[in-house]
């Protein structure tokens, strides 16, 4: 979960009623493994994995947002090669809807800003990170995307 999103969690008291927070995630791929970003010590959720992105401002696409996220956070371009279904999860006081892209950069040489690490990490390795609850599911439906992909 992006820091945005914390500030956003400490203003505000969430609860089922309120409308989720759309926010963006990036499953960047290159040479058959997927970049893993983990939170820093003093984000919520201190050293789970996540996929990378952030919060949809108002008026721009999550098609947009992705492309500024990963330019902001990592310092690179990327291309979107598709997106996966969205997914959402409810946080004690939070409700993230999570929209994710599979994307491959296409410029650049990453410099994390915000992550504690970064990690490239193979496709049957990704289930045995400690990832942040929001993306749990994401992982899942990347991993049946690349199941389906390749016609197994």
């Amino acid at each position: 979960m992006p820091e945005e999103i914390s500030e956003h969690r400490k203003n505000i008291n969430t609860s089922d009623s309120n409308p989720p927070v759309d926010v963006t995630c990036a499953i960047i791929e290159k040479n058959g493994q997927v970049l893993a970003a983990q939170r820093g010590p003093g984000m919520t959720m201190p050293f789970k994995w996540e996929f990378p992105g952030g919060k949809i401002n108002p008026g721009e696409t999550a098609e947009e947002c992705i492309i500024r996220e990963i330019k902001e956070e990592l310092g690179i371009e990327i291309q979107i090669k598709t997106m996966l279904p969205q997914s959402s999860h409810s946080y004690p006081d939070l409700h993230v809807r999570l929209h994710p892209f599979v994307c491959r950069i296409t410029h650049g040489r990453i410099k994390p800003t915000e992550h504690h690490a970064i990690q490239w990490t193979g496709h049957d390795q990704l289930p045995g990170l400690q990832w942040a609850e929001a993306d749990v599911a994401v992982v899942k439906s990347y991993l049946d995307y690349r199941i389906g992909k390749q016609g197994i």
